[in-house]
């Protein structure tokens, strides 16, 4: 990856256990994003979807910023790089493939337009207390084309997801937490730790479980109240025949910790 680094930045993954930790790493350039960049943070939340030892995704950034957002030049204009967009990756907004997986995003310093719509596209989000969010696309003359102006909404509500899509202002973490957007807000410099004690935790449970949750909670979201019910049945069939859900049974009977091996 030095190659990648050394030309723009470059997304870098780690193996902790069970968890996989994917890392923007543009610090020159406040972790903007390039088309060379996208591609691979496009192909890390593929080695984690497909992977059947990593369990969990903590997504965070190396220096004071989580990103700027895109580097426009790079993306639009007489010097635009061209986008590689492999057939059936994860999709990095989560608007085409989804993850299986839940992902943990850590965000620090400014969180601009992609750097929202990148942790909302996960599932739980931890905030340094030094956050700058922003969604100010429609200020370029643009707009949200990452899933904002859905995301906002279901996390937020009406109101306070048209107050800052109207506005296009710039709000602190401690405002993202009182609507929903982030789950934590800790000091500055704290985030990554803690969202890896997150995924940690996570980690402990049963992954099949885990990952059934997600996709039910995701055909409520995706196609209301009766898909989510008619699903049922079928991440019973998924859970209930596993090797884990004997284990949990069995833990349970001899009054000690579980050990899933996500079978």
């Amino acid at each position: 990856m030095s190659d990648a680094k050394a030309t723009g930045g470059q997304i870098r993954t780690e193996v902790h256990g069970h968890v996989l930790r994917i890392i923007i790493d543009n610090v020159a350039k406040k972790n903007s994003f390039s088309p060379q960049m996208m591609e691979q943070m496009s192909d890390a939340l593929t080695l984690l979807d497909r992977t059947a030892d990593y369990w969990v995704g903590v997504v965070c950034a190396e220096g004071k910023d989580f990103t700027a957002g895109l580097d426009m030049p790079k993306f639009f204009g007489p010097t635009a790089e061209k986008l590689e967009r492999k057939e059936g990756n994860i999709d990095v907004f989560a608007l085409g493939n989804r993850c299986r997986k839940p992902i943990v995003t850590a965000v620090q310093g400014i969180v601009f337009t992609i750097g929202i719509e990148m942790m909302l596209a996960g599932d739980i989000v931890i905030a340094a207390d030094d956050c700058r969010f922003c969604q100010m696309e429609s200020k370029r003359g643009i707009a949200p084309l990452g899933g904002a102006h859905f995301r906002f909404l279901t996390r937020a509500g009406w109101g306070d997801a048209m107050y800052h899509l109207f506005l296009c202002d710039e709000f602190n973490a401690e405002r993202a937490f009182k609507i929903g957007l982030v789950q934590e807000v800790v000091p500055a410099g704290q985030q990554i730790q803690r969202a890896m004690e997150i995924a940690q935790l996570i980690a402990k449970n049963a992954p099949i479980g885990i990952q059934v949750t997600k996709e039910a909670a995701l055909k409520f979201v995706e196609g209301g109240e009766r898909a989510a019910v008619d699903y049922i049945p079928i991440i019973s069939d998924r859970v209930m025949n596993t090797e884990d859900a004997k284990e949990g049974i069995q833990s349970f009977v001899e009054r000690r910790p579980a050990v899933f091996r996500g079978r």
